[in-house]
């Protein structure tokens, strides 16, 4: 996955936002709270959230490390675009969206029709 087919497939999410944030990075966001981000410049480096059951084994498989200044154990960084395949990419987005919007208040989950 490219950063344009990631840009693509998180702006498919309910009610998802992107922004530059930090002068060069690529943040999407359900209702404010960021849920995906990556550089902007090369190689694509690509933070999600992830269960913490799921952690360790998947920052221990290789070219994934715990995300920097995010959520110990919660937050991992996908090195190498070529990682997962397209239909794993769109997983762990997915699965990162959702956890996100499951810590929202229910007023703010209805709302977005998720």
């Amino acid at each position: 996955m490219n950063i344009e087919e990631l840009r693509e497939f998180c702006l498919t999410l309910p009610a998802v936002t992107e922004d530059i944030k930090w002068e060069n990075h690529l943040v999407f966001s359900v209702a404010g709270k960021i849920f995906c981000l990556t550089g902007l410049d090369p190689p694509l480096q690509v933070a999600l959230k992830v269960p913490e059951e799921q952690f360790d084994e998947l920052t221990q498989a290789g070219d994934i490390i715990q995300a920097s200044h995010f959520a110990r154990r919660q937050w991992m960084t996908v090195l190498k675009e070529d990682r997962f395949s397209y239909i794993e990419w769109e997983h762990y987005i997915r699965q990162s969206y959702k956890l996100v919007v499951v810590k929202l208040p229910k007023k703010i989950q209805e709302n977005l029709q998720v």
